[in-house]
């Protein structure tokens, strides 16, 4: 099964759900499920910035296990983690990742969608 997470709960969702439960099976192989990506909101997008704990970590796993990572454009851009770098296609502001962990993507649902369409997730977890 092929999962996908969208972390949109502040709180301790990432230090504990995500940096305590999800992240050490995925890191020991024992999670149960493929992972597809994982979708960011509010304050949980400081968690990819660069140089975090958790941040680097799951990095590191999503490298591995080819994981998207994506922040959602608006809040990341207002916390200094994306600045805008032009339009797509449809006129929808572009965004680009600033001092993030490396393979983060930035963007908005339809992007999210884009990401995943190649081979979709069964479920999707909001958390």
């Amino acid at each position: 099964m092929r999962v996908a997470y969208v972390f949109s709960t502040a709180g301790q969702t990432i230090d504990y759900i995500l940096g305590d439960m999800i992240l050490p099976q995925l890191e020991q192989d024992d999670h149960g499920a493929e992972v597809a990506g994982m979708f960011f909101f509010h304050d949980n997008t400081f968690a990819l910035r660069a140089g975090d704990p958790i941040g680097e970590r799951l990095a590191a796993v999503a490298d591995e296990r080819d994981i998207l990572l994506m922040l959602c454009d608006r809040c990341a851009t207002k916390r200094g983690l994306a600045e805008q770098v032009g339009e797509h296609d449809s006129g929808r502001p572009q965004y680009e990742p600033t001092n993030v962990v490396e393979g983060v993507t930035v963007g908005c649902f339809p992007d999210l969608y884009g990401a995943l369409a190649g081979n979709p997730p069964d479920q999707v977890i909001t958390l």
